[in-house]
C-alpha cells in the first residue's frame, strides 16, 4: 500500500516554536543543527497531551504509566523484538538511564569505550559516571562505517570495563550488523564487560538497512548488555522527558530495579503519556509516513550536495534524520559550522564536538521540508562558490 509522506509543518508556524532549534539563532538563519523534526506530533500523541492539558493532569507520573506493556507492544511490533514487560524501567532521558547504569557497572576511574564519531553527550556521560572515556573509532569505508572489534577488544583487553554502543549510530546514521553485534557481544563478555547500547534512532531504519537491537542478537548480548531507548528522537518528544531502560537478563533487571527511585521520578508525566501514544498501534501509520518522508529527504540531500556542493562526501544514512558529511574539501577550517552559519544563514552541528574524527565535517539535520533542504544547501553552495 503506497504511503503519503509526512509534510512538515509550514515555516511561519515552526517559527513561533520556543525549542532550541527555533530560539537559537536570528530569523535570516535556517536551523539544521539539533535534532528536532518539523513535523505535526503523531495524533495519537496530540490527543493525550490535549486531554490531560484539558484535565489538568500535571502532577506526578504515577508508579505504573503503562510504558512496560506499551514499549513491549512497540518492541515486538516494530522491531522484532520480544521484550518482556517486566525487563522494562523507565526515567528521564537516555542520557540519564546510560549515566545510572554506567555508575553502577563500573568503577570510578574505569575506561568506557565510545566510538567516535559519536553523539557528543556519550563523553560527558561516561566522565558524569566517573568513567574515562575510550576512544574506539569507526572503521571508515567507501561503503560506510563498522565498529572496529579489533580495537573494541584491545581496549577490553587493556582494562575497559564497559562499551557505550549507539545502535543505530549518530551521527553517520549507521545500522551496524546483526553479526557484528553478535561478536560485540562474544568479545564484551570474553572480559566480563557490560554493553549499554543507546538505541533511540532504532525506529528510524530505513528500507532495506534493518534495525538490530543489540539485546536479540543472542544469549551473550542478553548476559551481559542494557538498551536504553525513547520515543522522543522518532515522535519529537524531547522536551517531555521519557526514556526506556531494558535489561537483557535476571542480573541486569535486577540492577535496574535497584536504582534509586529518583531515576524513575525524573520522568515527566506528560513524557509518559507521550510515549505511551507514540508506541500504540495508533501511530504506526504516522511512523510510516515520516519513514517516506525521510527517505525521500536523505536521498534529496545527496542530491543536492551533487549540484551545489561536488567536493562534500557524504554516504547515505542507513538509519535517522542526520546527515554526516565531510565539507573539508572547501577550507572553512577544522569547525566549519560556524563560517557556514555566519555567512551561508544555515546552522549545522559542529563536526568537531563528536570527537576528532569529525574535523573538516558538518551534520545536518534533514527532518524539514524538502523546499527547506533546498535552500540550505543552495545557500550553503553560493557560500562554495564565493
Amino acid at each position: 500500500m503506497s504511503v503519503t509522506p509526512l509534510e512538515a509543518l509550514p515555516i511561519e508556524l515552526l517559527r513561533q516554536r520556543s525549542s532550541t532549534k527555533w530560539r537559537s539563532y536570528e530569523e535570516d538563519v535556517i536551523p539544521m543543527f539539533v535534532a528536532e523534526m518539523d513535523y505535526p506530533l503523531a495524533p495519537a500523541i496530540t490527543r493525550s497531551l490535549a486531554r490531560a492539558v484539558e484535565l489538568g493532569d500535571t502532577g506526578y507520573t504515577p508508579p505504573d504509566p503503562g510504558i512496560r506493556e506499551a514499549f513491549a507492544g512497540f518492541a515486538s511490533r516494530r522491531l522484532g523484538w520480544d521484550v518482556d514487560p517486566a525487563a522494562v524501567f523507565w526515567t528521564g532521558d537516555v542520557m540519564m538511564g546510560v549515566v545510572e547504569i554506567l555508575r553502577r557497572v563500573i568503577r570510578p576511574g574505569d575506561s568506557v569505550v565510545v566510538m567516535p564519531p559519536v553523539y557528543p553527550p556519550f563523553f560527558d556521560t561516561v566522565e558524569e559516571a566517573g568513567g574515562v572515556a575510550l576512544r574506539v573509532p569507526l572503521d571508515k569505508t567507501d561503503a560506510g562505517w563498522a565498529i572496529d572489534l579489533v580495537g573494541v577488544e584491545a581496549a577490553l583487553a587493556g582494562g575497559a570495563r564497559a562499551v557505550l554502543l549507539c545502535n543505530p549510530h549518530n551521527p553517520t546514521g549507521t545500522a551496524h550488523h546483526a553479526e557484528t553485534l553478535a561478536q560485540l557481544a562474544d568479545v564484551a563478555a570474553r572480559f566480563g564487560a557490560a554493553v549499554i547500547s543507546d538505541e533511540i534512532h532504532g525506529p528510524l531504519a530505513h528500507a532495506g538497512h534493518p534495525f538490530t537491537p543489540f539485546l536479540s542478537v543472542s544469549d551473550t548480548a542478553r548476559a551481559i548488555g542494557y538498551a536504553v531507548t525513547s520515543a522522543s528522537k522518532t515522535y519529537n518528544l524531547a522536551g517531555l522527558k521519557c526514556a526506556v531502560m531494558v535489561g537483557g537478563s535476571a542480573p541486569q533487571i535486577e540492577l535496574l530495579g535497584g536504582l534509586p527511585s529518583e531515576v524513575e521520578w525524573r520522568t515527566g508525566l506528560f513524557g509518559a503519556l507521550a510515549n505511551v501514544a507514540a508506541f500504540s498501534p495508533e501511530s504506526d501509520a504516522w511512523l510510516e509516513a515520516l519513514l517516506r518522508a525521510l527517505d525521500h529527504n536523505r536521498r534529496l540531500l545527496a542530491e543536492l550536495l551533487a549540484e551545489h556542493l561536488p567536493e562534500a562526501v557524504y554516504l547515505v544514512p542507513d538509519a535517522g534524520f542526520l546527515a554526516w558529511v565531510d565539507v573539508s574539501a572547501y577550507g572553512w577550517g577544522d569547525n566549519p559550522s560556524p563560517r557556514i552559519r555566519r555567512d551561508a544563514k544555515v546552522a549545522l552541528h559542529h563536526g568537531p564536538l563528536f570527537g576528532e574524527e569529525g574535523i573538516g565535517h558538518v551534520r545536518i539535520n534533514f527532518a524539514c521540508a524538502p523546499e527547506t533542504l533546498r535552500e540550505a544547501v543552495t545557500r550553503i553552495g553560493a557560500l562554495a562558490a564565493s
